[in-house]
C-alpha cells in the first residue's frame, strides 16, 4: 500500500474556487472511507471532510459547511474536494488520509496519509 497523492491546491483569490483530488492504490482506497484535512502555519491539524465507501454519508467541520462538498469516484480511486467561497482563514495545506479508527474527526483515527498539497487564499 502506498500513501495517496493530492493535487489541485494553488492561489486564488477570496471567493474563488479550487477542487483539490487525492488519488490513491486500490489497496488503500478501497472499502475505506476517506477524509480531508488542513494544517495552517503553526496550527494542528484540523478536520475538514470525510466520506464513507459507499459515499452515501459525508461529514464536515461546520468552518467549511455549505461552502466545501467531498466526493469520490470509487472506479477512479479518487476522493475529491470541491471548494468554493474561499476564505483566507482556508489558507493550509491540505491532506487526504484514510480512515480507519471509529472517530470521524480525529486525526489520530486515519492513517496512510498524502503529502499534502498547499491551498492559499489572498484577501
Amino acid at each position: 500500500q502506498v500513501q495517496p497523492v493530492e493535487s489541485g491546491g494553488g492561489l486564488v483569490q477570496a471567493g474563488g474556487s479550487l477542487r483539490l483530488s487525492c488519488a490513491a492504490s486500490g489497496r488503500t482506497f478501497s472499502g475505506y472511507a476517506m477524509g480531508w484535512f488542513r494544517q495552517a502555519p503553526g496550527k494542528e491539524h484540523e478536520f475538514v471532510a470525510a466520506i464513507t465507501w459507499s459515499g452515501g454519508n459525508a461529514y464536515y467541520a461546520d468552518s467549511v459547511k455549505g461552502r466545501f462538498t467531498i466526493s469520490r469516484d470509487n472506479a477512479k480511486n479518487t476522493v475529491y474536494l470541491q471548494m468554493n467561497s474561499l476564505k483566507p482563514e482556508d489558507t493550509a495545506v491540505y491532506y487526504c488520509a484514510r480512515k480507519r479508527g471509529s472517530n470521524w474527526w480525529r486525526r489520530f483515527d486515519y492513517d496512510y496519509w498524502g503529502q499534502g498539497t498547499q491551498v492559499t487564499v489572498s484577501s
